[in-house]
């Protein structure tokens, strides 16, 4: 998925967690074989062809996809898997990947499982000590600094995610326009139960804009953002405030 992956496991019986990392790696190589676009011999690409149909590919195609219309309705259309006229759920794909690979580990009992996946964290139970996990969330202004650390103290499942321009450039498309987004954010992040949720949320927010992508983010049952615009101006969902620590 042209990212850095890494994976923080506490607790647990050792032999079941080396096993359980195994599967998650191994999962996360096989989503990028199925949904890569820059490979012409993924399901994806070749769905995309009409070479196969939904039902020909592997199982978890089927379910992206009605996830990301799932994502598509709640955001207006501002979250969308086409992308100049062709299909490209990579907006979805990294953090439904991430999330499923925390979930597997998980499953095999330790205390706690943090797994990152280009800076998008999906957290699970506790590290240990009675200390909550806690993610810091990277000033897009100034490198090497943080604009906020975000605690899961009281949740035992907490996700993290942004979308913005500080490291990427333009990547982000305004689905109405098809070019890229051009709004007055420089970042978005959203944090949440789900990853898969997160990743989305913070990618519609962002093609939104700050004053509109603020509105809809607040109208997000369990979702706070922190949004940061190119003037250097931080703008937060009410409820944020209880994640900061």
């Amino acid at each position: 998925m042209g990212t850095v992956f890494s994976f923080d496991v506490r607790g647990g019986e050792p032999a079941a967690v080396r096993a359980a990392l195994r599967e998650a790696v191994a999962g996360l190589h096989r989503a990028d074989e199925v949904f890569s676009t820059y490979r012409r011999d993924s399901q994806i690409s070749r769905l995309a062809r009409g070479e196969l149909t939904v039902e020909e590919c592997a199982p978890e195609v089927a379910r992206v996809l009605e996830l990301a219309a799932e994502a598509e309705r709640v955001s207006e259309g501002w979250f969308s898997t086409s992308y100049e006229g062709r299909l490209d759920p990579t907006g979805i794909v990294k953090g439904w990947a991430v999330e499923r690979a925390a979930r597997r580990i998980a499953a095999a009992g330790p205390d706690g499982v943090s797994v990152n996946g280009g800076g998008d964290v999906q957290l699970l139970g506790v590290p240990g000590a009675g200390r909550p996990w806690r993610v810091g969330v990277s000033d897009p202004l100034r490198p090497g600094a943080l604009a906020a650390v975000l605690s899961a103290a009281g949740a035992r499942e907490l996700a993290v995610a942004t979308s913005g321009s500080a490291e990427r450039g333009a990547h982000v498309v305004d689905p109405r326009t098809g070019r890229s987004a051009v709004t007055d954010l420089v970042s978005v992040t959203v944090v949440a139960s789900s990853l898969t949720w997160a990743d989305c949320w913070a990618t519609a927010a962002f093609a939104m804009g700050s004053r509109e992508g603020l509105r809809w983010l607040e109208s997000l049952e369990g979702v706070e953002a922190l949004l940061i615009t190119a003037g250097d101006e931080v703008r937060c969902t009410g409820g944020l405030a209880s994640r900061l620590g």
